[in-house]
Parts: C-alpha cells; structure tokens; sequence
C-alpha cells in the first residue's frame, strides 16, 4: 500500500522535496474522496485546507447576476485552495467535484505551523503556490482576451 508520502513524491507540486520534507508535509495531510456534484469549499468558508487532487475533475466556480460562472476546471496533478497560506483565510470561488475525485487533502493551519518552524519548507511551499498563482492569472489573462478582445484588435469595440 502506498502512504502520503509515496503519493505526494510523484506529484509534480512537490518535485524537488526530500523524504524528510516530505514526510513533514504528509503529517499534516489525509486522502479524500467526493462524488461529483460534492463542494470541496465555498466562497467565503475559512480556508483551512488545500487540495492535491489525484483523480477527477473539479470546477472553481464564482456567483453571477446569471448564474454559477466556471472560472476554471482542474485535473488530477492540479492543487485547489491556495488561500490556506495567505490571511485573511477565506476562499473566494467555490470548488465542486464535476466527476467522483480523489485528492490529499491538506490541514492549512498545520502546514502553517510547520512552515513557520522550518522557513526552508515555508519557502518551498510559498514558492510553489506563487507558481501556481501566476499560471493561473496568466491563463485568466488569456481567457479574458478571448472572450472580450485585446484593445485595438480587429473586430472589437
């Protein structure tokens, strides 16, 4: 049987962690699974946890004056709910299973603790959300000129 540890050492997220790392970062951490249609969080919920997911398929949804919009949809490999790491602590989308997911599921306010007790694991973990972040507004950037146009291109307003 595989442990955390095993599972998180094949996930590109943790490329470049020790065993020691590794085990420090899985003490905090369980498997989950949900079936779709299931929230993982919802807009305004304390961000207490953080989402490696495994298998499945989760949409990161916001309210609109005309429904649920899909800001985002994420696959196995992908991490969800950075805001663990950054007050005030709250989530801002919502994050809904859209088929049955497995994901380790990560204690925020333990891997604070343990970030403020080894500050080389807190930049190795700060790191890598700010790479995750970054893709992800860069790909929200591009998502946006599709759907509205670049100023000045041909056809737009």
């Amino acid at each position: 049987m595989r442990t955390i540890p095993d599972l998180l050492a094949e996930q590109p997220f943790f490329a470049g962690f020790g065993a020691e790392e590794l085990e420090l970062v899985a003490g905090c951490a369980v498997n989950l699974r949900v079936d779709a249609g299931q929230y993982l969080f919802r807009e305004g919920d304390p961000a207490d946890r953080f989402f490696l997911l495994r298998h499945g398929r989760v949409a990161l949804e916001v309210g609109s004056p005309h429904g649920r919009l899909v800001v985002e949809t994420l696959d196995e490999g992908d991490v969800v709910g950075w805001s663990w790491l950054v007050p005030p602590y709250r989530y801002f989308f919502d994050a809904r299973a859209v088929q049955p997911t497995t994901a380790v599921v990560f204690d925020g306010a333990c891997l604070r603790d343990k970030c403020e007790a080894d500050a080389r694991l807190g930049y190795a973990l700060l790191r890598r959300v700010s790479e995750v972040m970054l893709s992800r507004l860069q790909a929200t950037r591009v998502r946006l000129f599709d759907l509205y146009g670049a100023p000045g291109a041909v056809g737009s307003s």
